[in-house]
């Protein structure tokens, strides 16, 4: 079932609309203009965890490296405790997505934020643990539980978002990713000033509080979606071709982003002798191009469906051209400049709202059209594989980024870095191509056997009359 008969049917029209036109009919178009008391709500639940769990997540960044060396850990076990969140992001991805329609979205979202938001505290409080080796395994033990009840959430989000705007998800979708945009620029600036003012335990309490408010007020407004519990399984939905291309296309995407954690702060520092306050400005050009570009191009991808796979390849093609641009390459003979810097990342989170927010509808058209049912089963199967892919970057970018910064410094690493996300565009260009003249071909067939049937009926009405 293509995307169109999907959205066709739940509003309610016939089937084929999408045939029969360039676009949704008017009605179908007036009731997506109009927001219900609960997709608001739904709106304000998704926007809650979305910040919240941002926030949460990036506030380590500026002072806990620092405090971690107090208590005795070393700079390897330091990088590991920041690398466990991704891997268990991913398990916790592939679990909660195959389970969903068992465990309950609404129940996932609020039990997912509630102990995010215990743990968030209680992270606040290792600093009156004994130093050594009690202290790392209570970081690591926090760490994954807080990357586990984050992904619950977030799989869970992502369904009921789907489920309650089955004709704009990506739009949906896009303009959510303001707000994790917004939560990852304030994390680290709320919690160094807190730090700062207050000690090592503030910023954590603070933030993990304000998480656990939101817990009640979500339980209140957020819709309770019921669903039948679905036969496929993971397996089927990332073999079918196109999802598995889009899935490298999602873990392209993640690895470009956590790539720069380790490495462009200490290429800044060392390129352009910045004082330590003003490397994060230049983390802002780039999260915040990405968080006002993601809205924008949901809206597109949902008026337009059609043009969401150029979208795919033009974002990853414009964003390898940015990591080679990013040192830049030694090759090109550029001459790095702080200017040239930050308008590059500025392109640069552009391309990546171009390139990946199309890719979630993408998925689940595709979904549909193998014969994948309607409802919260696939759509929990997608977020999670969604989450999955894109934990799998986290973990491989900043893992192999600084490795590959250590070995042959940043320009060649960007670059390298940028050679994936040109694979990734390519190899998604090259399958939209063979999809599109696979397609054409068979059109061109119906039409002939159309006319050859024709012809036939034409013959044996002529025989019948004689």
């Amino acid at each position: 079932m293509d995307r169109g008969t999907w959205q066709a049917t739940i509003q309610g029209v016939p089937k084929n609309w999408t045939q029969l036109g360039d676009g949704p009919p008017a009605g179908a178009m007036e009731t997506s203009r109009r927001l219900s008391r609960e997709q608001i709500f739904v709106l304000i639940s998704a926007a809650s965890i979305n910040l919240g769990s941002m926030m949460c997540y990036s506030i380590l960044g500026p002072f806990f490296p620092k405090e971690a060396e107090k208590k005795g850990a070393s700079n390897t076990v330091i990088g590991t405790i920041f690398g466990c969140y991704a891997l268990f992001d991913f398990l916790a991805s592939l679990v909660f997505g195959k389970y969903l329609v068992h465990i309950g979205a609404k129940f996932m979202f609020v039990a997912g934020m509630f102990v995010s938001g215990a743990v968030t505290v209680l992270f606040g409080l290792l600093d009156q643990v004994p130093e050594g080796p009690v202290f790392i395994a209570m970081c690591f033990l926090l760490r994954i539980t807080d990357a586990i009840s984050f992904e619950a959430a977030i799989t869970a989000s992502s369904s009921i978002v789907a489920k309650a705007f089955p004709n704009n998800v990506a739009t949906v979708l896009g303009s959510l990713e303001t707000f994790s945009g917004l939560g990852l620029v304030l994390g680290p600036p709320l919690g160094g000033f807190l730090y700062q003012s207050f000690g090592y335990e503030v910023p954590f309490i603070f933030l993990g509080c304000i998480v656990l408010l939101m817990v009640p007020l979500n339980m209140c407004i957020l819709p309770n979606y019921e669903s039948d519990k679905g036969k496929h399984s993971f397996w089927k939905l990332i073999t079918l071709p196109k999802v598995a291309f889009l899935s490298f296309v999602i873990t392209s995407f993640s690895s470009c982003f956590g790539f720069l954690d380790p490495t462009l702060s200490l290429f800044v520092l060392e390129k352009f002798n910045l004082p330590a306050g003003y490397v994060g400005l230049v983390f802002l050009g780039l999260a915040l191009s990405y968080a006002i570009s993601s809205p924008l191009v949901g809206l597109l991808s949902d008026k337009m469906p059609h043009l969401r796979k150029w979208l795919l390849v033009f974002g990853n093609l414009t964003l390898a051209g940015c990591y080679m641009l990013l040192g830049p390459a030694p090759f090109l003979h550029i001459k790095s400049q702080l200017w040239l810097l930050v308008l590059i990342l500025v392109i640069n989170g552009i391309s990546a709202g171009i390139g990946l927010i199309p890719t979630f509808p993408e998925i689940l058209s595709c979904a549909h059209e193998n014969g994948f049912e309607e409802g919260l089963s696939t759509l929990g199967l997608v977020s999670g594989l969604f989450g999955a892919m894109w934990s799998v970057g986290a973990f491989v970018g900043p893992t192999l980024g600084g490795f590959l910064y250590e070995k042959i410094g940043f320009e060649w690493a960007a670059a390298l870095q940028g050679l994936w996300a040109l694979t990734s565009g390519l190899a998604m260009g090259l399958f939209y191509l063979l999809e599109h003249l696979r397609r054409r071909r068979r059109s061109e067939l119906q039409n002939i056997l159309g006319t050859e049937e024709e012809r036939t009926a034409l013959l044996s009405d002529e025989r019948g009359e004689g």
